[in-house]
């Protein structure tokens, strides 16, 4: 593989189909098994229909596009030590989890993060994070 790798957080992912600058993602763009998880859990936290189709939309073409990386020992081990600087910041662990998991998956293979909510990683350690600005997605069509 060339190019640069990243990971992309899950705002990243939803994010996706609205992207104005492709140019500001890794040229080799990685997703985790978390982010799946995560995007498996919107179809059914809401009643809207619409919604529900469309956040089932996200799902499948995340499941399609991406190989994911799996949350392996080595993200474990790193995982540790994401909710000691988490708690050390004086942010709870659980409340992030899912953040906290991928911020694991990125650190344990010491590549950066990219995503649309750079505070979500506020207080991680040894965390590169790559933010993408707000205007880097054109607004959601309803």
């Amino acid at each position: 593989m060339s190019g640069t790798q990243g990971i992309l957080d899950t705002s990243v992912v939803i994010a996706l189909p609205r992207l104005t600058d492709p140019g500001t993602l890794p040229d080799v763009p990685l997703i985790t098994t978390i982010t799946l998880a995560e995007l498996s859990v919107g179809p059914l936290v809401t009643d809207n229909r619409e919604e529900q189709a469309r956040r089932q939309r996200t799902l499948q073409q995340a499941e399609g596009d991406f190989d994911p990386l799996p949350f392996d020992t080595p993200a474990a081990r790193a995982f540790g030590a994401v909710a000691a600087s988490l708690r050390d910041s004086g942010r709870k662990p659980k409340a992030r989890a899912y953040d906290a998991l991928i911020a694991a998956c990125a650190i344990s293979r010491d590549l950066p993060l990219y995503t649309m909510n750079p505070s979500d990683f506020d207080g991680i350690d040894n965390l590169t994070v790559v933010p993408l600005p707000p205007d880097t997605c054109a607004a959601r069509q309803r």
